[in-house]
């Protein structure tokens, strides 16, 4: 040939230029085709939509067992009653309400007209101090009546038979004892009245069974944008049974559609527990500006309070979904292919093995169980994994400490899984050397110390 090559090396240089060509193109990444990068921005796109939804979610959800819901809602409220912030302005509001209805003068009428001439020289000069005294008398009376249980009883069936009216409230109408009026949510103090006139009549004022039925308010909520939160509010309530499933299923869809579904799962769990985590910030952001916001004469001490008990479920699913985000995110991240993952595996494992050895040892035998759960395992796992996910999802009101509860349940069960499926030759691996119980003569003759076999008895 030209180049003083035999046909035969040519071929044969042909063939190695074709390999080195061959390997060169293994070496460079392959690209993404654009159908695989319009996936991945897809799933990027649902996943945040998603998280975006999960503190709406959490929003509607409360609104819809708030208004849905009648024990919920007085499970809310009912703690009021026994809050001594609360307390304290109930018990000024009826305190200034009955004194506006006591007439002093007609209280002096009751005196004996001997006795008239000195007492009216006498009420010359300390009409203010028995005025006084007068009302320290009638505070005692009340808050006797507002620290009993009679005031918590009164305070716990009202709301409960006016809880309809709570919802026209919030929804965007009035009635009842609970109405909308001038921005804001108020309850009617008349019954708590009518037991404080009983008290006092009792305690010897007795002109104070002549005060009429009095019809007075005690400020629940009050914000210049109660127009616009009970739109909101609405909305969300009819939102609430949906809206969680919409964000679920577009964070599912997202981690489907996503090139690495793992990393996506873990992202979305995290993402849900961030953005959530976001909402019970702004709780906190909101409960300032809310409270400064109100006007002169509101108790600050009352207003703390019942905007706490109202947002407390709200705080308590915060917290669900932000524990739940984590949970999930940890659970995917330590079945993936990471290092670390790596490690916590083995270690899990290895423990799991060196109980089943010692165990082993002490003569603790698991029968044909042993076998048939090393034989469906898999089954076992997604079988336990389906259970802990349907025990959350018919949780009446699940909390952090459900989620944990749940976890906490899930991984001993795994656990007894991992250590009944345990093979005994396992043992070994973990350098756990087999006591004298796990030795016997081999069935062809061989010499003792023989490991038995897995499933031996």
């Amino acid at each position: 040939m030209p180049d003083g090559t035999t046909g035969s090396e040519g071929r044969d240089l042909e063939q190695l230029r074709a390999r080195i060509a061959a390997l060169e193109a293994r070496e460079q990444p392959p690209s993404r085709p654009p159908r695989h990068r319009a996936r991945s921005a897809l799933a990027a796109v649902l996943i945040v939509l998603g998280c975006l939804l999960a503190p709406l979610s959490a929003v509607a959800a409360w609104a819809d067992s708030e208004v849905a819901d009648t024990d919920r809602y007085v499970a809310t409220v009912a703690p009021l009653a026994s809050d001594p912030a609360v307390q304290a302005a109930v018990a000024a509001r009826v305190t200034d309400v009955v004194m506006e209805n006591i007439d002093i003068p007609k209280l002096l009428e009751e005196v004996a007209p001997a006795d008239r001439p000195r007492l009216d020289a006498l009420i010359g000069g300390v009409g203010g101090a028995l005025e006084n005294a007068v009302r320290s008398f009638v505070q005692a009376r009340v808050q006797d009546v507002v620290a009993s249980d009679v005031f918590r009883r009164i305070w716990t069936e009202a709301n409960r038979e006016i809880h309809a009216a709570v919802v026209k409230a919030l929804t965007g109408s009035g009635g009842g004892a609970i109405v909308l009026t001038d921005n804001a949510v108020q309850i009617d103090l008349a019954p708590v009245i009518e037991e404080v006139k009983q008290q006092l009549v009792n305690g010897g004022l007795t002109i104070a069974g002549n005060i009429p039925e009095i019809h007075t308010d005690f400020t629940v909520l009050q914000s210049e944008d109660v127009g616009r939160v009970k739109t909101g509010f609405r909305l969300l309530q009819l939102a609430g049974t949906w809206l969680p499933v919409v964000g679920v299923v577009l964070i599912a869809a997202g981690v489907l559609l996503a090139a690495h579904r793992r990393r996506a799962l873990v992202a979305a769990a995290l993402g849900v527990a961030v953005a959530t985590a976001l909402l019970g910030v702004a709780l906190t952001v909101f409960r300032v500006t809310y409270l400064d916001s109100l006007p002169q004469g509101v108790s600050q001490p009352a207003a703390e309070a019942v905007y706490d008990a109202l947002v407390r479920f709200l705080r308590s699913t915060i917290r669900n979904i932000v524990m739940l985000g984590v949970v999930v995110a940890l659970a995917a991240w330590l079945t993936g292919p990471g290092r670390y993952a790596g490690l916590a595996r083995q270690l899990w494992t290895t423990g799991i093995a060196a109980t089943r050895a010692t165990a082993d040892r002490a003569g603790l035998r698991t029968g044909p169980v042993g076998p048939w759960v090393r034989r469906y395992r898999t089954w076992i796992t997604w079988v336990l994994v389906a259970a802990a996910v349907l025990a959350y999802l018919f949780w009446t009101y699940p909390t952090a400490w459900v989620v944990v509860g749940l976890a906490l349940a899930l991984l001993l069960a795994l656990a007894v899984v991992e250590f009944l499926a345990q093979d005994t030759g396992v043992a070994q691996d973990t350098g756990v050397a087999p006591g004298p119980a796990d030795r016997e003569p081999s069935a062809g003759g061989g010499p003792p110390g023989t490991p038995r076999s897995p499933g031996t008895r």
